[in-house]
């Protein structure tokens, strides 16, 4: 397994146990009962249903694939944010730091509203330097809910373009998928946000997204919507959005309003992390448009602290029309 190529079928496998056992676990149970908090500690609160995937998956990986091959696993709910497998391996020795988001969607999932995700990058080690760019390949698989019976995995290596299957639950049929971003060159009458999931600086964002749109459309019409939006409470069904052509542009700005809700007397809330954007390779490879929130490239470390911003554009079209109101908005506020 020191080919990369190799971990494909193992993880693939992986994500599909961890499919099946959510998706029963969510059809014998209430949403009361999935979403009953387990711990809640600095990190993000941890419901009884996540506890599901992260018991199937260190014992995956110590079995299928640390048996072969030195691993640094990072995923949140591991003591401090990793563990080196197999135990007797140093960290040196690893050959690949794999990192997982084992449900990305709790909230939407147990809840029964929206598919959550299966998240899994890879990236040849290079200790604690490594980061996000590094990724080399990514595979996200959709949980579906009790009620869907089709569900997609997209996966992509490095430079090699991106691949979509589409699995049907009732037949067990798996078939070639064609998933293909938006082509369009405004944001006009397509889906287009700001996340602003939770309370503290919600007000600040939508004046952001406000700003956005209206120096880009100008001001709303009588009786016609300009644009639309979706608060997908998923980085990973985010991403998929926009490849899928569903979303033209999405922007996570949280870790931006540190300073905003320290003003305001309240701590910084929950924001998008590394393992939440373990999959942003296959976007990109599916010609999506990924930065940070200068307009760079993404390159937070792999663990599982960093607070990071990103943007998403459908294409280059879509950039050129956004990005330069977006950062203008931003700078005015002292935000970048």
């Amino acid at each position: 397994m020191n080919d990369i190529n190799s971990l494909f079928a193992p993880i693939r496998r992986l994500h599909e146990t961890i499919r099946a056992e959510v998706v029963g676990v969510c059809e014998a149970g209430t949403s009361e009962q999935l979403s009953s908090i387990v711990a809640d500690d600095e990190g993000d609160t941890i419901f009884a249903v996540d506890r599901v995937s992260e018991d199937i998956l260190i014992d995956f990986f110590k079995r299928e694939i640390a048996s072969k091959v030195p691993v640094v696993l990072i995923a949140e709910g591991l003591k401090e944010g990793q563990i080196v497998l197999p135990r007797s391996a140093a960290e040196s020795d690893a050959v690949w730091r794999i990192i997982v988001d084992p449900i990305d969607g709790t909230r939407g999932l147990m809840y029964q509203k929206r598919s959550a995700w299966i998240l899994t990058g890879v990236a040849p080690n290079k200790g604690d330097a490594t980061n996000l760019s590094d990724i080399e390949f990514a595979i996200q698989t959709e949980i579906p809910l009790v009620k869907q019976h089709l569900s997609d995995t997209l996966w992509a290596f490095r430079g090699q373009g991106a691949k979509a299957e589409r699995y049907n639950r009732l037949t067990g049929e798996t078939t070639a998928l064609e998933l293909k971003p938006s082509s369009a060159a405004s944001i006009e009458q397509g889906f287009a946000m700001i996340s602003r999931f939770f309370p503290g600086a919600r007000d600040m964002l939508a004046e952001i997204d406000e700003e956005i749109v209206q120096a880009a459309l100008g001001k709303p019409k009588m009786g016609k919507a300009q644009c639309f939006e979706d608060q997908y409470i998923s980085t990973g069904g985010q991403l998929y959005e926009l490849m899928a052509g569903h979303d033209r542009f999405v922007a996570d700005l949280r870790p931006l309003m540190a300073g905003v809700m320290r003003g305001r007397g309240m701590d910084l809330s929950i924001c998008c992390h590394p393992y939440d954007l373990a999959t942003e390779l296959i976007a990109r490879e599916m010609g999506v448009v990924i930065t940070d929130a200068m307009g760079g490239p993404l390159d937070s470390r792999l663990a599982v602290e960093p607070d990071v911003a990103w943007i998403g554009y459908a294409n280059y079209s879509i950039r050129e029309q956004i990005e330069p109101h977006l950062q203008d908005s931003l700078k005015k506020r002292g935000l970048i």
